[in-house]
């Protein structure tokens, strides 16, 4: 019998930790919510969550030590998900309430304000994923729950993109980093098929 793959979800003081964990457990997933950096290097699948403001979300992974973790990981191949703000902190640089603050940066691109008149953009959006991918291999016309102020303007490779106000990336595949601006762990069933695609990769 095959193990169970093994996923970290890092604890850097970001929420919704324990439903990404119980979500990567009903698919399948060997989960650890941690903070230790060492766990986050070793293991199958890396996720970063997160929710709030950017600025306050890469404080915590500076506190944590993560970021270079995260870098690590993806230049080296090792598959990363990032979930929301988790997603927004793999850019090069998040702009918000006028405060500008360096990202991660192992996605090139800025964090701004969507330009909707309705904020937060509140609620489930069907997506347009790229062909061929792999994260939402099953679900391709499946609406996602998404609760947010600020997103990406498209323009990259692996973008998959849906519309509030304006277009923005909901999600993004690049070799092994995969994100979503939406929460799959909030989608329902199309939310767990997406997270078991991801799962799938990891063994």
């Amino acid at each position: 019998m095959t193990a169970a793959p093994s996923v970290v979800v890092l604890d850097y003081g970001s929420g919704n930790l324990r439903s990404a964990e119980r979500a990567l457990t009903r698919v399948g997933a060997s989960v650890t919510v941690t903070a230790d950096v060492e766990a986050a290097a070793g293991c199958d699948g890396l996720v970063v969550p997160g929710v709030g403001a950017f600025a306050a979300c890469m404080a915590g992974i500076r506190s944590a030590g993560a970021g270079d973790v995260v870098s690590s990981r993806v230049s080296s191949g090792r598959p990363v998900l990032g979930i929301c703000v988790g997603m927004q902190v793999l850019y090069e640089v998040g702009d918000e309430h006028g405060v500008v603050t360096a990202g991660i940066g192992v996605l090139p691109g800025r964090v701004t304000k969507l330009d909707a008149e309705v904020l937060p953009h509140m609620g489930w959006n069907t997506v347009t994923p790229p062909p061929g991918s792999a994260l939402f291999r099953g679900v391709e016309s499946e609406r996602f729950y998404f609760v947010h102020s600020y997103g990406v303007r498209p323009g990259g490779a692996g973008e998959t993109v849906t519309v509030h106000g304006s277009p923005f990336v909901a999600a993004v595949e690049r070799d092994a980093l995969a994100a979503t601006q939406f929460h799959p762990e909030k989608s329902g069933d199309a939310g767990l098929a997406l997270l078991a695609n991801w799962v799938a990769t990891l063994g």
